[in-house]
């Protein structure tokens, strides 16, 4: 019998940002645990205004490599991921940006690079839900993309658009405080018309709408308590506050019951007691179409998307899996 010829070693490949990520100091952890794992070399690819990862990821995919590490903010995470769904190939997170949101809602390490470059190799596969965004543009055209977090206007999208790059760089999101304090001067609710799933179109006026694939948000902000990264639905809110008692009734809603209470068991059925308010509206859904009377910010993921006049957001389960300690 003729012995079976021995299996070529696994390869990764590393999609960088050159401006969030000390190379050097991450290519001597790649080497590191490539050589105490028995993988090949890994395939380095660098990100750029032209392609932010989602051109890199499909290059690696046709490399035949079996995980892609992501090592930048959340909008490489997003690329890398848009690209991955349904490929087979696991996605790795490096955290580097001032974001990371993904990696906070998996409870992965975001200070220790070579604990996650570890994971990359070693751990194992969390398959993941992946959302599906159709938005269109006020002169009509379609676009398509993939979030892996959470997708919105409002003044979610206005604070991302109004954030001064130069202060971001400099003092990470704290510069959203800025952005917040400037988007909140703009208090004019929009009239939304949506749909979910199946279901009968309905129409409100908010002041912001998010569809959410998890819940957790920088500063330990937990905006949707009840959504899981893989139970196969959204989790969406609209807040409709009216005045500064409105404004109090949502911050209250997110940063106490949500951040505090929602924290331990004891706090969950206290939350439990409490009545819902008028000025947050929470939905479920597989499907989320939205349409508006005017065009508004759109983001994806923490990313400034443009202006969009109606979207289209589906679910996608299990779409890629992302790799976690094991």
């Amino acid at each position: 019998m003729t012995p079976a010829a021995p299996s070529a070693p696994r390869r990764a490949a590393i999609v960088y940002n050159p401006i969030k990520v000390d190379r050097a100091k991450l290519e001597a952890s790649v080497k590191a645990v490539e050589k105490s794992s028995g993988w090949a070399k890994s395939l380095w690819l660098e990100t750029s205004e032209a392609d932010p990862g989602g051109g890199l990821a499909r290059q690696a995919i046709a490399a035949d490599v079996e995980v892609v590490l992501a090592a930048g903010g959340d909008g490489t995470v997003r690329a890398v991921a848009e690209s991955l769904r349904g490929s087979g190939v696991s996605l790795a997170l490096l955290p580097s940006g001032t974001g990371n949101i993904l990696a906070r809602n998996l409870a992965l390490p975001l200070t220790n690079m070579d604990d996650s470059v570890r994971t990359a190799f070693t751990g194992r596969d969390r398959p993941i839900d992946l959302g599906m965004v159709t938005i269109t543009r006020p002169d009509g055209s379609l676009e398509e993309h993939a979030f892996v977090v959470m997708a919105g206007l409002g003044l979610d999208a206005k604070m991302i658009a109004n954030t001064n790059p130069e202060l971001k760089r400099r003092v990470g999101w704290l510069a959203y405080v800025d952005a917040i304090v400037r988007s909140m001067r703009d208090a004019e609710q929009v009239r939304v018309t949506f749909r979910s799933d199946d279901g009968e179109r309905k129409t409100m006026r908010a002041h912001t709408v998010l569809v959410g694939n998890c819940g957790l948000l920088p500063g330990n902000v937990l905006l949707l308590p009840d959504a899981e990264i893989d139970d196969g639905v959204f989790d969406i809110v609209a807040l409709r506050p009216e005045g500064f008692a409105g404004w109090a009734q949502i911050w209250v809603k997110i940063f106490w019951e949500n951040g505090v209470l929602r924290r331990s068991s004891v706090g969950r059925k206290l939350a439990g007691l409490s009545r819902e308010v008028r000025t947050l509206r929470y939905l479920k859904a597989t499907t989320f179409e939205v349409s508006l009377d005017r065009p508004e910010d759109f983001e994806l993921d923490g990313d400034d998307f443009g202006m969009v006049t109606a979207f289209r957001a589906v679910i996608d389960p299990s779409a890629i899996s992302v790799r976690v300690p094991a």
